[in-house]
């Protein structure tokens, strides 16, 4: 929200959004029950000209510039070797915790998370099945297909049970300035409603 509300393009927001994490930092409960659980966050940002995935694990960052076709995040990193901005810091710490090695290439999902990003697009599970819905409409997503996607309870992406999704916002984002940008929340927790 702060992004949205102190930027005017979707870089810029990156950029409030790491600086306000390297400033405060992230955590707290993630749930309304007493059960402690936290995780780091995920972003999509967009505007008319550009998109981001940014990452955190912490205070580290890794952000991709989306350069076309589809892309989503889910509750894992995906960002692996296409790294366009940075903590300045991240490779040094992964580094200083034996992570990395320093010589091969820097995998920001590898080195940061327990994933096997080979694996990531192939196993079962909300990153993996949005990305294989997105893909079976690349080039034709529609406002109704990304609302059709994220109600998908089969592939877990329209949680339910002891961690249910809390909410899903679909934008049109026109290119040309003169078009209105379009915007869709759903009015109840369940985006299938």
């Amino acid at each position: 929200r702060l992004g949205l509300e102190r930027a005017d393009t979707a870089e810029k927001a990156l950029t409030v959004i790491v600086d306000l994490l390297e400033k405060y930092g992230q955590g707290g409960n993630c749930m309304e029950s007493h059960m402690v659980f936290t995780y780091h966050n995920s972003f999509l940002i967009a505007d008319r000209k550009e998109a981001w995935v940014l990452e955190t694990s912490g205070k580290y960052w890794a952000a991709e510039k989306v350069e076309g076709g589809v892309r989503n995040i889910s509750n894992q990193l995906s960002i692996t070797t296409k790294i366009d901005r940075e903590h300045p810091e991240l490779k040094e710490y992964a580094k200083s915790k034996g992570w990395w090695d320093g010589e091969k290439e820097f995998d920001f999902a590898a080195t940061y998370s327990y994933v096997n990003t080979a694996r990531m697009t192939t196993s079962r599970g909300r990153y993996c099945e949005g990305y294989k819905l997105l893909n079976k409409h690349k080039g034709f997503v529609t406002s109704e297909i990304m609302m059709e996607i994220l109600r998908d309870k089969e592939s877990g992406i329209n949680m339910e049970g002891g961690f249910m999704t809390t909410g899903s916002m679909v934008s049109v984002l026109p290119q040309q300035p003169n078009l209105p940008c379009i915007h869709f929340f759903t009015g109840t927790p369940d985006p299938a409603r």
